[in-house]
């Protein structure tokens, strides 16, 4: 995770890339992430779907975050709920298909353990993104290393 003290003048800088901040990176991701979510409470009933956290759709033309601070809090609700979503797969859940619809509301079919794949391999890339961003103000960090956090 991002540490407050060591970001918080380089939380909104600007660089040359599609993303052009590690705030708008990081809105984007968590955005992603909170869909996925939704998007995965359609397959069947799943407790982490309880959580009113998920009632409302998120849109990723909106910047949701107010602050460092605000990502910090909203991100460790949101691993949280990731990890409790991903204790309540089962070996049969992987095998399903899932129909869904993206962000423009084009609806897909496609089978939930790769949909899952995605959404994990969806942060890896992002945060790889950071981690170049970092590198370029010649921070030294592992931001992508997955190992590291297990």
């Amino acid at each position: 995770h991002l540490s407050k003290k060591m970001f918080l003048d380089q939380w909104g800088q600007k660089f040359d890339g599609y993303f052009r901040s590690i705030k708008s990176l990081c809105n984007h991701i968590y955005i992603a992430d909170v869909n996925w979510l939704q998007r995965f409470s359609r397959l069947r009933q799943f407790e982490y779907a309880q959580n009113p956290f998920f009632e409302k759709t998120l849109r990723f033309d909106v910047m949701i975050l107010n602050g460092i601070d605000d990502y910090l809090y909203k991100r460790e609700q949101l691993d949280a709920a990731i990890k409790a979503f991903t204790n309540e797969i089962t070996p049969a859940d992987l095998g399903m298909t899932l129909t869904y619809q993206d962000s423009r509301g084009i609806e897909f079919k496609r089978l939930f353990g790769g949909l899952v794949l995605h959404m994990y391999n969806h942060q890896t890339h992002h945060r790889g993104m950071i981690s170049i961003y970092l590198e370029n103000m010649g921070i030294d960090n592992d931001y992508s290393n997955l190992a590291g956090i297990l």
